[in-house]
Parts: structure tokens; sequence; C-alpha cells
């Protein structure tokens, strides 16, 4: 949640949300995924891409900066305390990504309503460049998070 400040019960709800989720995502899992900071409307994650999740030209699948995306975004949006799921999303992929490069996906609430919010994905190489853009609209059920 953009430009505001959160206390320490909101963050720690936020982790405990996002940790919840982790637990039973097998996909996330599979790929690797670490989580490594959660705040309200924010989501930080890492993985590394392995040799089985390149292309035919060698370079990884599209899906795989997409996947991590999508669970940054997953992860974030989660955060604001309702079970909320993906409308629509898009990727930008601006270069290659290679086998044995650490990815981290830095997902980021630009704007939200009661039931709609927006949030910008930005995925990074180890060395800093920005190797994918993401854009997601999410739409948060009535459902509580346990």
């Amino acid at each position: 949640m953009p430009a505001e400040t959160h206390d320490e019960t909101t963050t720690q709800r936020a982790r405990q949300i996002v940790d919840q989720m982790m637990a039973h995502d097998a996909f996330s899992q599979w790929l690797g995924i670490e989580v490594l900071e959660v705040a309200p409307g924010r989501a930080v994650v890492r993985m590394t891409v392995r040799p089985e999740m390149l292309n035919g030209f060698a370079v990884a699948h599209g899906g795989i900066a997409f996947a991590l995306a999508d669970s940054a975004l997953a992860f974030a949006s989660n955060t604001c305390g309702l079970v909320t799921m993906t409308l629509e999303s898009s990727i930008f992929f601006a270069t290659p990504v290679r086998a044995g490069d650490v990815l981290t996906a830095t997902a980021e609430e630009v704007s939200a309503g009661n039931r709609v919010a927006l949030y910008d994905v930005v995925v990074t190489r180890a060395d800093g460049t920005r190797v994918a853009f993401v854009r997601g609209t999410v739409y948060r059920t009535k459902q509580a998070h346990a």
C-alpha cells in the first residue's frame, strides 16, 4: 500500500498470510521460491533458474519469469487479509534469462479500491538487471484469510 506506514501487527499478519499460502503452494515450492520480504501490499520473492526451466534456445521459458512474478503478485495482493485472485496480468520481457540466474520479483500495490487493485511487479537478476515487468489486476473476494 503505497506511501503509508504500517504497524507491526499489520505487517506480522501479512507475513502470516503469505507463510500460510506458501505452505500450500506446491507450484511455488517446485519453482524453489523463497519469500524474502512481506508487508501490506508488497512482497519480494527469489528463485534460481534451473536447467529444466530452459526452452530450446537455452533461455528460460517465458513462463518461468511470469510464474515468479505471479507468485509475488499473489502474495502481495493477499496481504490485504481477503482471499484475492488475479483477474488479468501482462508481461514485458526485457532481456533473456539463463540457467543459474537468480531472479527476484518485487510486487507492489499501485492502486486499490474495495474489490479491485492494481499491482506492478519487477523481476530482476542478481546483478540488478531488470528482466521482466508485470502489471496485474486482482479481485478481492469477501472471504477473509483464516
